[in-house]
């Protein structure tokens, strides 16, 4: 096997959980170049994967925007999206994305091998699938290499990846940071209280509350003695601000100030990462940080730290918790798996973490 593309145009997180598949291919083909179909959002951490030889990026809302301009304009960019494709001649392709539109893409293409998951019935153009209702009693990553049995054809297990790598001007930006703020490194806490982009305008059901943050990094500061940066892309830059604002002590704001690979950085050489559920704590996790993270309405059997180990999960552990299955949140009048969620709670753990 000469050429394998791994596709997902999804979120970080559920890119990050397709890095033990990558491993795995390399394993399995070493000789063999994989590339990768991403997003623009996860394009930096893919370009960074050291075992990837190409990575494209696919954007579905581009295409949405030629489609309502001009339906030849979109013709047009699908068609050079296909020749691309063939032009690289690949031997075998694994979908991630659990639809069709990049599927038929690929048999368009003339890719003899198109591996995946057949999630209601959107797997027709696949040539080697699994039948899928979703994700669930086991981690979103195990259902990824599980796909690498049907590549090689042969049961395949025990596939790990090690930690993101991360380049030379990345952590010459995080040390002349941590120089001119006169920290340590491994005595400092990163704090993201973000939760990723993936759940849009929903992103607040799996948010602990600002002033819940607020007042837990103020204890850290006074109990711990550890400094506290806060942490998060440029569309949490508000968020952040609201939990320094309520800070008695002021922590370090670098939300939005640093791209992702400063984040990895940054996060490398923390003491501990506490964020929400979603994209960042995949990124922390991936970093080899050690992590806290908060849950409410998602399974962290399912998408928490994969491999679990260093990592520790605090949930309020509710009758009705985890509501969110089949990639759906059920309308919630209360929120009390989050809001419930007391500081001490995750104080107490984060002291025994420590």
């Amino acid at each position: 096997m000469k050429k394998i593309l791994i596709v997902n145009p999804f979120g970080i997180g559920d890119v990050l959980c397709t890095r033990p598949l990558i491993a795995g291919l390399k394993g399995l083909y070493p000789s063999a170049s994989i590339c990768y179909i991403g997003n623009n959002r996860t394009r930096a951490l893919l370009e960074n994967e050291p075992l990837l030889d190409e990575v494209f990026s696919y954007e579905r809302d581009d295409f949405f925007v030629v489609y309502k301009r001009s339906v030849f304009a979109f013709l047009f960019k699908w068609i050079s999206f296909v020749r691309e494709l063939r032009a690289r001649k690949f031997d075998v392709a694994i979908d991630c994305s659990l639809g069709s539109p990049l599927v038929f893409a690929l048999f368009l293409a003339g890719v003899p091998r198109r591996v995946g998951y057949d999630y209601k019935g959107r797997g027709r153009w696949l040539t080697d699938k699994i039948l899928l209702k979703g994700f669930e009693g086991r981690h979103v990553a195990e259902y990824f290499t599980e796909l690498l049995s049907l590549v090689a054809g042969r049961p395949v297990s025990g596939v790990s990846a090690g930690v993101l790598w991360v380049d030379h001007k990345d952590e010459i930006w995080r040390d002349e940071c941590l120089r001119e703020h006169c920290l340590i490194p491994k005595e400092y806490i990163i704090v993201h209280p973000g939760g990723g982009a993936s759940w849009g305008t929903n992103a607040r059901l799996r948010r602990w509350q600002p002033e819940n943050f607020a007042k837990l990094a103020d204890k850290m500061i006074e109990k711990g003695s550890s400094p506290i940066i806060l942490l998060g892309d440029k569309s949490e830059v508000a968020l952040c601000t609201q939990i320094a604002s309520r800070m008695v002590h002021k922590p370090l704001m670098l939300a939005g100030q640093a791209n992702i690979m400063q984040a990895v950085a940054l996060m490398q050489a923390a003491k501990l990462v506490i964020v929400n559920d979603g994209g960042p704590l995949h990124v922390a996790v991936a970093s080899g940080a050690r992590t806290v993270s908060v849950f409410g309405p998602v399974d962290p059997f399912v998408y928490g730290p994969y491999p679990p180990q260093d990592h520790r999960i605090i949930q309020k552990g509710l009758a009705c918790q985890p509501c969110y299955k089949n990639f759906r949140t059920p309308d919630c009048t209360h929120q009390a798996c989050l809001r419930d969620l007391s500081v001490d709670e995750v104080f107490n753990v984060i002291m025994e973490t420590l």
